[in-house]
């Protein structure tokens, strides 16, 4: 069964920690918060400071997806903070194997993403040092966007490579996800729905997390 990730960036900054607490009481398998730096991608999210602060409200682990430059100075701060995934971006500037490296070394796991025009190529000889490939089917950057379903075709060459390997790194999908794009990305292969606004934004959340999870 495929495992659901609700998307913080989707929920309500002013209750927070109350939409923490209580969507991964209706099941949420994690909790998916995306890290923006103004650089990296336009827009500006939260930090670690943040992600301390809410830690107390759910036990469900947290996959912090830093959308930043040089995540090789922040990713200690973000795995010190609360965040037991870390996922840095193969096409950020700095150190990505440094910042693998790092995350490794503060006994967190290890994941990376991937952009919707970077080929999968780019990230294979990654692959045993990472739990989580992250695959991208909106351009980063804002809640909100259209699935692309060109990008979702990646899942299935990552499916392919990982299965091939025998390795257990897992597959997550994120942007536009909901129960319809989502099934596209169940039949090819995906592990973990990254969903913001489908869940969020929907008149029964409990509902729609359930339809997720059942895909």
């Amino acid at each position: 069964m495929v495992k659901v990730s609700p998307s913080l960036l989707s929920a309500d900054f002013a209750n927070l920690g109350k939409d923490v607490r209580e969507i991964s009481d209706m099941g949420a398998d994690f909790l998916h918060i995306d890290v923006m730096d103004g650089s990296f991608v336009p827009n500006i999210t939260i930090g670690p400071g943040v992600i301390k602060s809410i830690k107390k409200y759910s036990q469900v682990p947290f996959i912090a997806h830093l959308m930043v430059d040089h995540p090789e100075r922040t990713a200690s701060s973000f795995a010190g903070a609360g965040s037991d995934y870390i996922t840095v971006h193969i096409e950020s500037k700095g150190d990505v194997t440094q910042s693998l490296k790092i995350i490794r070394e503060s006994g967190k796991k290890a994941g990376m993403a991937i952009n919707p025009p970077t080929p999968f190529s780019k990230i294979e000889k990654y692959l045993p040092l990472l739990d989580i490939v992250l695959i991208m089917t909106v351009n980063p950057g804002w809640a909100g966007q259209k699935f692309m379903p060109e990008a979702a075709k990646k899942i299935r060459e990552a499916r392919r490579v990982i299965d091939d390997e025998r390795l257990t790194t897992l597959i997550e999908v994120d942007g536009g996800i909901n129960a319809d794009t989502g099934r596209i990305c169940v039949d090819h292969g995906v592990d973990i729905l990254a969903a913001g606004s489908s869940i969020f934004g929907a008149p029964d959340r409990k509902k729609a997390l359930d339809e997720l999870k059942s895909l």
